[in-house]
Parts: structure tokens; sequence; C-alpha cells
């Protein structure tokens, strides 16, 4: 990154003035940032503290924003640098192989648990159980070109998918095996997102910072028969991975005009 005056966020004015530093040293870098190839190298703390005349500390934070934000890559030793493009995926009724493997990307999976357990009340709702019943929950680590991506964990109904555990691999579709050893496709879904933060354990497996954002994405989806298949509960890293929706406006029918 070139050295710059530096000065243009130091404006005096009185609203300026009420922007914390770090803020307007942020919105500076984001600039230069994407001036920048991915991959390239972003000047040390210390360097950036001494062009713009501000703390490390305040050149920290903004640099930490602009990687929690995903324009960023810090490694501990090596330095900071901008991050490659996040993955862009339309929200639609496919599997995470799929999904990647239309954006040009390598899908791999890391099967990381398998269990048939007794379902929570809310997981026998959604796919119409009773508490008694057994569900097999199937807990896998998603990349693309081997990196971690997401974490999933898939329920179904233990007695219809009986052997599906045994049937999994690491380069297994689910939907392509429910397809092809069950008969079943999928044609609808209702998924929710929204925001946590990432525990010690989940950023591991997904090599990213513990409190930061992941993307949690819950689905329920239904067969051609219109009964409930999958309950999938998936963390995305907040820092790669952004999500689009194609809306259309709905009917004008009984709506007021204006």
């Amino acid at each position: 990154m070139e050295a710059g005056s530096g000065e243009r966020w130091e404006a005096s004015s009185t609203e300026s003035a009420r922007i914390p530093k770090y803020y307007r040293l942020k919105q500076e870098l984001r600039q230069e940032i994407g001036l920048l190839p991915p991959g390239a190298a972003i000047s040390t703390e210390r360097v950036l503290s001494e062009r713009f005349g501000v703390s490390r500390t305040t050149v920290r934070q903004a640099l930490q924003e602009l990687a929690v934000e995903g324009l960023l890559r810090r490694f501990q030793g090596r330095g900071t640098f901008v991050a490659p493009p996040k993955l862009t995926q339309t929200l639609q009724l496919t599997s995470y192989t799929e999904d990647i493997a239309a954006m040009g990307r390598r899908p791999t999976s890391l099967l990381l648990d398998s269990a048939v357990i007794r379902p929570s009340a809310d997981i026998a709702e959604r796919l119409g159980l009773a508490r008694t019943a057994r569900v097999q929950r199937l807990e896998r680590l998603r990349l693309a070109d081997d990196e971690p991506m997401a974490i999933e964990a898939v329920y179904l109904d233990a007695k219809r998918f009986d052997g599906i555990d045994t049937a999994m691999d690491d380069g297994t579709s689910l939907y392509q095996l429910l397809r092809d050893n069950y008969g079943v496709v999928l044609v609808r879904a209702e998924e929710t997102i929204e925001t946590v933060l990432a525990s010690p354990p989940e950023a591991g497996l997904l090599g990213t910072g513990t409190g930061l954002p992941l993307l949690l994405l819950t689905r329920t989806s239904w067969d051609q028969h219109d009964g409930p298949v999958e309950h999938v509960r998936s963390l995305y890293r907040g820092d790669r991975y952004r999500f689009v929706a194609n809306l259309i406006r709905p009917s004008t029918a009984g709506l007021a005009r204006g």
C-alpha cells in the first residue's frame, strides 16, 4: 500500500470531529484496498500509525473491522493482506456441492460426526415426528478448494433414511444420495438467515477468530409429496460468504395504488 497524505479524513468540521478516528481511518483504507489486487500486502500497524498520525490502537481497530467485513486477511507473524472476493451464492433449493461447483470452485466435505439421537421438540416438529422418534444427525465441515467455509448439521428421520450414514463419505452430495438411494426429490424449503458469533470450537474448524460474526442459515425442506425431509443448521463464515436473493414484487391485485 503506497504512502499518501492521509489528510482527507482529518477534516476539522464539527461533523467530522464527532466521527471516531478509527472509523475515518477505516474508510480511507477501504478506498485504498479497493484499488489493490487480492493478496497485496498492507503496510504494518507502525507504518500506518506514522503515516496517519494516530495511535497503533486506532490502526489495529480499523484493520480488525476491515478483516471482519472480509476485506482484509490477517496472519499472525506474516502480516495483513487484501482478501479475495467473497463467494456469492444465490438463495435457491440446491446443495452446497452444486452451489460451489457452479462458482467454479472444488467442493469437498469432511464428516465430523454421525449419530442417531432423540430429537428436540423443535426438530421433531419441523420433521413431523413424535418426540419418541429417532433422528439421524450428520455434521460436516464444508470446504471450497480446501478452504473451510461452513459447518453444517443436518437432521433426518432415522427410520425413513435407515443406513444413510454408512452411505455418506467426504465427497457425497446429500441431495444426490436422497435422489439415488431413496427416491426423494426436494421441491421447496423455508430458510432463515441471522448472525451469530463464532464459539471457540467453531472458530477452530473454520479458521476464523472466536467471537467473529458467522451467518446462521436454518432450512427445512419438503419432498415431492409435500412431506418434510430435512432440517439443516449451517454456519457460514461471514468474512468469506454472502447470499443474494432475487425478489419479485407480489401481484398488485388488491394493493392500494400509490
